[in-house]
């Protein structure tokens, strides 16, 4: 089955020509079923990039997904075409007054780490967004700076600043092989890794309501589940594409700034081989079950979620 996209966005095109099966809103409204709707609230600068990458991976299970997006009230994008955002693009503010409720909402994460949480400009909202996932959304999957935020928010996990970037494939072990939503996972894996922070696992391991779910012995814990507030936190990338630490890299050396070479990620870790996709298995794993797990526990009446 397919997911559901404006026939112009650009992911509409870039997916089809993949071989991701697609849908536009108005022949999905013709099947007699009701569809996962599945939010996205961005908060990458290349929106267009990260929706990409988020909705070629949700769009690859046997179910029909409608798929929105959602972006915060008062913060321009600086990235993205101010006519993109308006055209495919809802406010939190306004998908909030609607009472509207989804079955599973990703947020992203943002190149703000280093800041303190509560020194983000939309901080405040996104603390509302987080309360109102409680009563509107069935599943919530945080991604790097998003799950770090919202582990912030439940149950005060620190993020700690690193003195160089995590920045490479690493190795992570499988912790928990028995858990739904890593159904078909081998015992290790490649996970790409971008960032200045981390969480440690001693101080997920004093929070009773967090479960390590995959985690390495050399960048920390990577996937946490969060029954009690319905969630999982992903501290690293398995959504990323094949190029994007390429691109990261190539940008900092272009800028002149200090940069490593992405650990593990070039044969030989030359630069000027072309990286392999080492992940992308892992990752449709992941995200498909999730959306496996959502369409075995959500409600059948959308509105009755969280009630």
């Amino acid at each position: 089955m397919p997911i559901t996209l404006p026939n112009d966005l650009p992911a509409f095109d870039i997916l089809s020509d993949e071989g991701v099966m697609v849908m536009s809103p108005g022949r999905a409204a013709m099947q007699d079923i009701r569809p996962l709707r599945i939010g996205l609230l961005n908060l990458m600068p290349k929106k267009i990039q990260t929706e990409n990458q988020f909705a070629r991976l949700i769009g690859a299970t046997p179910l029909q997904i409608d798929f929105q997006l959602i972006r915060m009230s008062d913060h321009e994008s600086r990235n993205t075409a101010a006519d993109h955002m308006q055209s495919f693009y809802r406010t939190f503010r306004e998908v909030e007054a609607t009472g509207e409720k989804f079955d599973g909402l990703i947020i992203t994460g943002a190149p703000i780490e280093q800041l303190p949480f509560e020194a983000v400009t939309y901080w405040e909202e996104l603390t509302r967004v987080f309360d109102w996932t409680q009563s509107h959304v069935h599943s919530t999957f945080g991604v790097c700076w998003g799950a770090m935020a919202m582990a912030w928010h439940f149950h005060g996990l620190p993020k700690h600043d690193l003195d160089h970037k995590a920045f490479g494939c690493f190795r992570h072990d499988n912790r928990a092989p028995a858990s739904p939503y890593l159904r078909g996972f081998s015992d290790d894996l490649l996970i790409p890794v971008s960032r200045w922070t981390e969480v440690r696992t001693a101080d997920v391991a004093e929070r009773p309501g967090l479960t390590t779910l995959v985690a390495s012995d050399e960048v920390g814990p990577c996937l946490l589940e969060d029954a009690g507030h319905r969630a999982l936190y992903v501290f690293n990338h398995l959504e990323y594409d094949s190029t994007t630490l390429k691109d990261e890299y190539d940008r900092d050396v272009a800028a002149g700034k200090r940069i490593a070479v992405p650990v593990n990620y070039y044969p030989d870790d030359d630069p000027s081989r072309a990286p392999s996709n080492r992940w992308r298995s892992h990752a449709h794993l992941l995200y498909g079950n999730w959306i496996n797990e959502i369409y075995q526990t959500t409600e059948y009446d959308l509105m009755k979620i969280g009630t």
